[in-house]
């Protein structure tokens, strides 16, 4: 399907899950171990957590759609198209003529592991009257991110897709993917992300999400204290290490697989979009299945540089866990 003919509503397959939120370029550096300044050139790739779990979603076999806005220019016809091409549904992604498409540039340190500087507001223009409240109604799953609460627009456009979904009985994830430096102070991202935890029924947050959240770094003990009744799972990702996953009565560690790291920049959103895919696809799964299929997911996007084209697929993931067996902690009940 080519831009031109992009219909008006989603397609009339049925499509399990939609994406809410941020889709920008990512400059990436072409070599590791440099800052913004040293770095000898920059490799664009389309980019954005909620964007990257759409397509993380749809390589593992999961019809994803996605909700944004983003420039009526090349670099928003790129990120549109490239959604296309990864499989996902664009047809909800509208171009503003108003913005520019947002843009991130990557530093990689000898880890793989990133900072952001953004220009333009990631998060985008995107309004209440931009959505269609039934496609979100029909999808089994609304996925969003905090960088959608920074703004009026995309925070009152964001509570209208969780009610909508909510309303229907669908799972709402939230990943709270804190960016400080995007935010006016500590205390409204603190604010946001909890709202955002208190209107999902799946949470993922990093060890440092939830230092930054309740000043502990135990994900059981301090995890529980962010539970609340609607919840289905909550995830703590421990980066390389693995994860640890909370549902009402249990908790289970999972430890993460052995790869050599390229980029980091979008595992935390491969990771996502493993445990999803197993929610949606395997709902009697064992927790402790999940969480390895996720965290195989999560260090595969690591291995190559740029976070949509990192994404792998269900077979990749696959081929990791039946070469690297994960160790699984006691649960609890």
């Amino acid at each position: 399907m080519s831009i031109a003919t992009l219909p008006e509503t989603v397609t009339a397959r049925q499509i399990r899950a939609i994406c809410m939120g941020e889709v920008l370029i990512d400059f990436v550096p072409t070599v590791t171990g440099t800052d913004l300044a040293t770095a000898p050139a920059f490799q664009k790739a389309p980019g954005g957590a909620p964007a990257n779990v759409a397509v993380g979603l749809a390589r593992l076999g999961v019809p994803s759609a996605m909700i944004a806005k983003v420039g009526a220019d090349g670099f928003g016809r790129f990120l549109i198209q490239s959604l296309i091409d990864a499989g996902v549904d664009a047809a909800l992604v509208r171009q503003d003529p108003a913005n520019r498409t947002p843009l991130a540039f990557v530093s990689l340190a000898e880890d793989g592991d990133r900072e952001f500087l953004f220009y333009g507001e990631p998060w985008g223009n995107l309004v209440p009257a931009d959505l269609d409240l039934a496609a979100i109604g029909a999808a089994d799953l609304l996925h969003f991110g905090s960088l959608a609460l920074i703004g009026d627009g995309p925070r009152a456009a964001t509570w209208a897709a969780v009610d909508a979904a909510r309303a229907q009985g669908r799972m709402v994830s939230f990943d709270a993917n804190l960016r400080l430096d995007l935010w006016p102070s500590a205390d409204a991202a603190r604010a946001a992300i909890r709202e955002g935890i208190a209107r999902a029924t799946v949470i993922k947050l990093s060890d440092e999400e939830l230092e930054f959240l309740t000043g502990s770094t135990d994900a059981v003990v301090a995890g529980r204290t962010l539970w609340h009744d609607a919840a289905q799972a909550l995830v703590v990702t421990h980066g390389a290490k693995g994860c640890t996953c909370l549902t009402r009565t249990d908790h289970v560690r999972v430890s993460g697989f052995s790869v050599r790291p390229v980029d980091t920049t979008g595992a935390g959103d491969a990771f996502v979009a493993g445990f999803l895919s197993g929610l949606l696809t395997r709902p009697d799964a064992p927790l402790a299945d999940l969480c390895r299929f996720a965290n195989g997911a999560g260090a595969l996007a690591t291995t190559q540089r740029g976070a949509i084209p990192a994404m792998p697929t269900r077979d990749a993931v696959l081929s990791l866990l039946a070469a690297q067996p994960a160790a699984t902690e006691n649960t609890e009940s």
